[in-house]
Formats: structure tokens, C-alpha cells, sequence
């Protein structure tokens, strides 16, 4: 972690991830070396090349710590161990050497707002009330007037990230401990700090085994109100909103910056340190990202991502308004200009896939991937791609519930069902917006399994790898793949995509996304049609070179662009 960007540096004095693209693999789904179904250390290590000639920058390793895989890794048992399924130690310190052979980094996800219920710390927590363990996490008795167990007992009335309540009676004590996701990830206790003390130990470990820094896990939930009390009821489920006593609350910037003094400060070496925050706002995150502050580097924040999101929530999607897309995105530039840094992304291991959501995986498949990765990569800021998304894997298309694996999907389907939602209003939202989309493996070749193992795997592979697949792509130069190489290879080498200004154009129309980047005397212009019939506009702008393209010719008369259907250009006019 080094001192942030500010308005009045120079290229020379910014941090290394200002020009940088991080690239996230999800484990399980990448590459399989060994035949049992799941991705693995080995896997990874053996498919680097690939990353190498895409040219990114830094790895994001998805949790591979030893867990009982509840939440697929992300509820971990041991922070410094590698779960079997993955490899060893020595599996992870090979594939660390060969990243760094190669130029790139290593960042770790790190996941301490909850452990597993099979982790230690938990086991002794849980054992009886005055155990020394005891205040690691949140317990709390049924609420007043009420025997254990009972319904409506539970000790708050938040409602789980997960779907149900936030709180699971333990027979052994006849008190409820507290978990904001699943049941067997209890939440640990921030406000004691042993456990503050505990995590920093282990964040010393993995820097001192060489890793570059952390992907910090809903890190801006970890400060509860000690109180813990209830939250407005939300919805039909009976249960209330709690995030406005969990969510990016004043004690997480102490323990950020303690973690900064505790964990980075004094130490050598160039690392990255990114927090997932859910709900954080523009105004929080330039807290968070100010550099004279300590806390973290940059956030990933999830308004863009939610605004397909209908009243019924992230799996009731309704239409994206392109105009609702860029005054979000460009609010977040505009409010991280002068201090803080923006993290840029569209997919993840919880997102949909984007060339499904907000592009046209049928007719348009390569020009809405190749248009919606322009758009995004070249606005101020450190990109983020997702396995798969250089190549524009969709949607997986499930519609059988006994295809599902993911936890968050599942819940939501007992749940929903149970509360009268007919099961194919259901089934339709989890098909278009559950995470088992960006789940489904790495396609690698029109092999059988797309090359991903040679045996069963965890979750189906997505019957389009025949045809969609990273072989297919390498020497195509029109290829999604290539595309990306490209975008990857301009942040790294014009000023002016890392550093430059940014001014977004034709803020009001609802189908073409323009924006300007300006830095010393360079401009650079973006330009695509986000739909699929042809767009016109006015735009005012000077004669320049097209340094990027994924459709057709450039055509702009007497002031006026027009557009194919998800055609994307990239121009640059030096002065």
C-alpha cells in the first residue's frame, strides 16, 4: 500500500496500480490439474500464459483457504492453510513465484467480517458462555419474553445478505450468535481486539510469504452498533433492514487505519489494497480512498450494479436506463478526481455476466462485449476482469434448480417460494442474475468439459465453449480476447487513460456513452452505441487518430457521428 493519487501529481509520482489491470480468478472455475472436477493452484499455474498475453498487471485469488466450502471458500476454517480441494502450500508458493516471474502480483482475498463455524476461533465461542473465545463473536440471548427457538426470538429482526434471518440459535448455550450471510459464517467481533489482533497476524503472515496485498471482503461491515438494534421492517419477509447499523459505520475507519499501522506501515514493497464495500456511498468512499487517510487504496462500490435491480431486488431485474448508468459512473469519477482512486468492474464472482445483462449475447455477442470493455476500461481508474469476460463468456443459462450450486440462490428459492412467489417468477430472476453465471468454468477449448478437466466438473460447463472459447480467440485479431489485450495495453501505455481528466459527453442520450479524457495537451475521446439499432448525435470534437475500434468504419460528418449497433471507437488528438 502506498500514498494514493491526488490532482497535482505527475505520471511519475502516482502509484503503480494507477496504470495497472487486475485480473480475478475464482478457483474452483479457472483450470483443473488433477481431474476431480474443481479448479485448482496447479490448474492456475499451468494456464498463465494466458494471463501473460493478455497483459494484466496484478492476480486476485479468490479464497483458497481451508474451508468447508459453504459459501465456496468464502467461509474459511484456517486463514493459514490451503483447502485440499486447491493444492498445498507449496502449490501456492510455486504458483506465486511463477506470477512473479512473469511481472505480475498476487493479491489475496481476505475475508475476516465472518469466519466458517468449523474454524477454531468459532469451536471454542460456541463451546459454553465463559469461554475465553466467547466475545470473538456477536451472541446474544432469545429477546425478551421469549424461549429459545421460538419464532421471533431471534435477538434483532435484520434480515440475512443470504435471504432469512441474521441469527441462528446454538443449542449447546441457548443463545443466538449473529451471521450476515449464511449460518455457517458467524460474524466476528471487531470491537475486541484480540480478534483485530489475530487478523492482523495472519495479514503479516501472507506478506512476509510474498503475496502483494488484499481484496478485502465486505470490509465496511465488519463495525457493528454494539447495541444491535432493529432495523425498519423491509419487504413482505417480516424482517428488517440492519444495515443501517452494520453498514460503513464510523468505527471501520479506526479499524482500517489501525490495520494500516499494524499491518503496512514500514514495510517494504508495492501492494494493493481494495475493499469490497457494499452500500458505500461516493462521499464514504473518498474517505476510505484518501491517500493522507490510510485506510484502503480504492473501494469497489455497487451502485452501477444495481441499477437493473427492480422493486423486488437484485433477482426482479428490470431494463437498464443507459442515461441511469453514466450519471452514475460519471458522479464517481467526477467525486474521485481530486483525492482517492475509482476501481472499475462489471463482472465478478457474484455478478451476472455482463455481455448477458446489459449487452446482446445472440445477435451482437462480440461488438456488445468488445463495446461494453471500452467503456468501462478507459475511464479513470484500476479495471478489473473477471475469468472469462476477455474472452465475453454469457450466462449459463440454468433453469433447473437441481443445476444450481450457489448458496445465496438456493436460499433466495426456499425462501421466496415459501413466502408464495410461483417457482418460474423465481427460477427466471436466479437464471438471469444469480452467480452460479459467473461460476460455470473457464473455457479454454471446444474440448469436451472446454478444457477446463478432464473430469466431472462441480458445476456444468456452459454448452456455447464449442464455439466460444480462448483457442478459438488467440489468433482471431477481431477476437473479444484481443480486444482486451488491446484496452489492456493502452492504460499502459498513454498518460492520459491512467491520469487524464474526465468530462463525460451526451450525458442525455439514451443509447450512445461518449466521455473525454484530457491530460497535458493529449485527449483522448470514447464513443460507442450501447444498443442494437443504428445511433446518431452531434459531437463536437477535432480530427484525430482512431487507436481503437471494434466495428467498422469510423463515420462523422459535418459534426455528426453515427453509430452501428454496439459499434465502439477510441480517438486520440494531441495538441
Amino acid at each position: 500500500m502506498l500514498d494514493g493519487v491526488t490532482a497535482d501529481q505527475t505520471p511519475d509520482q502516482t502509484p503503480w496500480w494507477t496504470s495497472a489491470v487486475v485480473y480475478q480468478i475464482y478457483p474452483r472455475s479457472f483450470a483443473d490439474s488433477n481431474g476431480d472436477g474443481v479448479g485448482d493452484l496447479n490448474g492456475i499455474t499451468a494456464r498463465l500464459d494466458h494471463l501473460a498475453r493478455l497483459g494484466v498487471d496484478v492476480v486476485w485469488l479468490s479464497p483458497v483457504y481451508a474451508s468447508p466450502q459453504a459459501d465456496n471458500g468464502y467461509d474459511i476454517s484456517d486463514y493459514q492453510a490451503i483447502d485440499p480441494v486447491f493444492g498445498t502450500l507449496d502449490d501456492f508458493d510455486r504458483l506465486l513465484s511463477e506470477l512473479h516471474a512473469r511481472g505480475m502480483k498476487l493479491i489475496m482475498d481476505l475475508v475476516v467480517n465472518h469466519t466458517s463455524d468449523e474454524h477454531p476461533w468459532f469451536v471454542e465461542s460456541r463451546s459454553s458462555k465463559d469461554n475465553p473465545k466467547r466475545d470473538w463473536y456477536w451472541w446474544r440471548p432469545p429477546r425478551d419474553g421469549f424461549r429459545p427457538g421460538e419464532p421471533g426470538a431471534e435477538p434483532t429482526n435484520w434480515e440475512s445478505f443470504f435471504s432469512g434471518p441474521t441469527w441462528t440459535l446454538d443449542e449447546t448455550t441457548g443463545e443466538y450468535y449473529l451471521h450476515l450471510f449464511d449460518r455457517k459464517q458467524p460474524d466476528l467481533n471487531w470491537e475486541n481486539p484480540e480478534v483485530r489482533h489475530a487478523v492482523y497476524d495472519m495479514m503479516r503472515w501472507w506478506l512476509d510469504r510474498g503475496v502483494d496485498g488484499f481484496r478485502m471482503d465486505v470490509i465496511n461491515v465488519i463495525a457493528k452498533d454494539p447495541d444491535l438494534p432493529d432495523g425498519a421492517l423491509t419487504g413482505t419477509s417480516g424482517l428488517g433492514n440492519g444495515y443501517p447499523h452494520y453498514g460503513t459505520r464510523p468505527r471501520v475507519h479506526d479499524f482500517l487505519q489501525e490495520m494500516h499501522r499494524e499491518v503496512f506501515a514500514g514495510r517494504d514493497g508495492e501492494y494493493l489494497t481494495v475493499g469490497e464495500m457494499p452500500g458505500v456511498t461516493w462521499e464514504q468512499a473518498r474517505l476510505f480512498t484518501d491517500p493522507a487517510r490510510h485506510e484502503v487504496d480504492m473501494v469497489f462500490q455497487f451502485e452501477h450494479v444495481s441499477l437493473d435491480h427492480g422493486p423486488g431486488g437484485k433477482f426482479d431485474p428490470k431494463p437498464l436506463d443507459l442515461r441511469d448508468l453514466k450519471a452514475s459512473l460519471g458522479r464517481w469519477q467526477t467525486a474521485l478526481r481530486d483525492v482517492g482512486w475509482n476501481s472499475l468492474y462489471w463482472n465478478n464472482h457474484d455478478q451476472a455476466r455482463v455481455v448477458s445483462r446489459f449487452g446482446d449475447d445472440r445477435t451482437y455477442w462480440r461488438e456488445s462485449a468488445t463495446a461494453l470493455a471500452t467503456v468501462l476500461h478507459l475511464h479513470r481508474g484500476t479495471p478489473y476482469v473477471y475469468q472469462g469476460e476477455e474472452l465475453g463468456m454469457t450466462n449459463a443459462g440454468f433453469t433447473d434448480l437441481a443445476d444450481l450450486r450457489d448458496v445465496e440462490s438456493l436460499n433466495h428459492y426456499r425462501h421466496a417460494v415459501a413466502a408464495g412467489t410461483p417457482p418460474e417468477v423465481v427460477l427466471d430472476g436466479i437464471h438471469r442474475m444469480g452467480r452460479d453465471n459467473a461460476r460455470t468454468p473457464v473455457q479454454w477449448d471446444a474440448s469436451p468439459q472446454a478444457g477446463f478437466t478432464t473430469g466431472t466438473p462441480w458445476i456444468a460447463v456452459n454448452p456455447n465453449h464449442t464455439w466460444l472459447n480462448a483457442q478459438a480467440q488467440y489468433d482471431d485479431p477481431k477476437s473479444v480476447f484481443n480486444h482486451y489485450r488491446r484496452l489492456v495495453e493502452l492504460r499502459h501505455t498513454l498518460p492520459v487513460v491512467a491520469l487524464g481528466d474526465f468530462h463525460m459527453l451526451l450525458a442525455d442520450h439514451p443509447h450512445i456513452y461518449a466521455y473525454q479524457r484530457e491530460l497535458d495537451g493529449t485527449r483522448l475521446l470514447v464513443v460507442a452505441n450501447l444498443c442494437g439499432s443504428e445511433q446518431s448525435a452531434e459531437l463536437d470534437w477535432p480530427e484525430a487518430e482512431v487507436v481503437l475500434s471494434n466495428t467498422g468504419e469510423l463515420r462523422w460528418e459535418d459534426g455528426k457521428i453515427t453509430l452501428g449497433p454496439w459499434e465502439a471507437h477510441v480517438l486520440v488528438h494531441d495538441q
